[in-house]
């Protein structure tokens, strides 16, 4: 069986925000509130929700760019602690969002690139310009963009710039957060190949984080389903696709655009995710699920397996709305 990698156990981050402008209040927003995961070598785990939900900050608390509040990460076998993460730093890397952003404007490609070598002392000086090469290699670009400034790059060079810098310190983990949302559809398709072929010659773990179920669906090999901070389902790829288990999830694929399933009924769901400083007793989804039950209201459902491999929070991941009386009424 192949062994954990990453490990993140009841991981909580939360952030306090003034009430208003002028207000000397305070409220406490559960951007992560009690997740956990494991992720082995070599695997993709997809992680998908709504935005604001909770993505991105947990990929930044997982590589601690975000100090959690509380709960535990464990990384090859060992515990992280923010004043040590140094096998953290060389053994987990990041691809950002936006391309145009993430790379230093006024700092040559080379240079970018060559950086983490320095600061993490992965091969001598002399070897340097070989190893920067290579990498441009890698990601498809030649050496002679090492000299180019960002500025004079496409959108898709630049993410294999910045996939390149990622891949420099030879990380086992790559934590890719909506790397090709701002890319045009014909780019995406090639960085997400360039991606996999790296999984494949290098042995590489993925956190691949997207909004685009249809992404997830191609990358991963395992996917979770975030709802306000918290997983509310994980499961393989192909078995979430099947057959999802909880109503929030039945929703977001019910969005999905599909030849094998024209006709479906799409499941519209009412009202906005509630506000994350001041959740839903009970089980957060309730408001919205049009199979809550007067029990979604009191109580908080665990992630629970209900079938081999599949984990879901709610009372009723079995079940449909047919099986269900009626919606509950909104509370007045």
């Amino acid at each position: 069986m192949t062994r954990p990698l990453l490990e993140v156990d009841d991981l909580h981050k939360h952030f306090d925000v003034r009430s208003s402008r002028f207000s000397r209040k305070s409220k406490q927003v559960r951007a992560v509130d009690g997740v956990s995961f494991t992720m082995t070598e070599g695997e993709t785990l997809g992680l998908v929700g709504e935005s604001g939900c909770g993505k991105s900050t947990l990929a930044r608390t997982v590589l601690f760019l975000e100090a959690p509040t509380s709960g535990e990460i464990r990384f090859q076998g060992q515990t992280l602690s923010e004043p040590d993460l140094t096998q953290l730093r060389r053994g987990a890397q990041m691809i950002f969002q936006d391309p145009y952003s993430s790379l230093p404007p006024r700092m040559q490609v080379s240079k970018i690139i060559n950086d983490p070598l320095l600061i993490h002392h992965v091969v001598p000086e002399d070897e340097m310009e070989d190893r920067v090469n290579a990498l441009l290699v890698a990601v498809g670009l030649s050496p002679d963009l090492g000299s180019a400034l960002p500025h004079e790059l496409s959108g898709g060079q630049r993410q294999r710039v910045g996939i390149a810098r990622a891949l420099a310190v030879e990380p086992s983990l790559v934590v890719a957060d909506e790397a090709v949302s701002s890319l045009d559809v014909s780019v995406q398709a090639q960085i997400l190949n360039l991606l996999k072929e790296l999984q494949e010659e290098r042995g590489l773990a993925y956190l691949f984080i997207s909004h685009d179920l249809g992404v997830v669906k191609y990358m991963s090999h395992r996917i979770a389903v975030m709802y306000l901070g918290e997983i509310v389902e994980l499961a393989f790829t192909h078995d979430l696709h099947e057959r999802a288990l909880h109503p929030y999830t039945r929703a977001l694929m019910s969005a999905v655009p599909s030849i094998h399933r024209r006709g479906g009924t799409r499941i519209h769901l009412e009202g906005e995710p509630p506000d994350p400083s001041e959740p839903p007793s009970g089980c957060t989804f309730h408001p919205r699920c049009p199979m809550a039950q007067p029990i979604c209201r009191v109580k908080k459902p665990e992630l629970d397996e209900w079938l081999p491999g599949r984990v879901a929070a709610c009372h009723f991941a079995l079940s449909t709305t047919d099986d269900l009386p009626p919606k509950i009424e909104a509370e007045p």
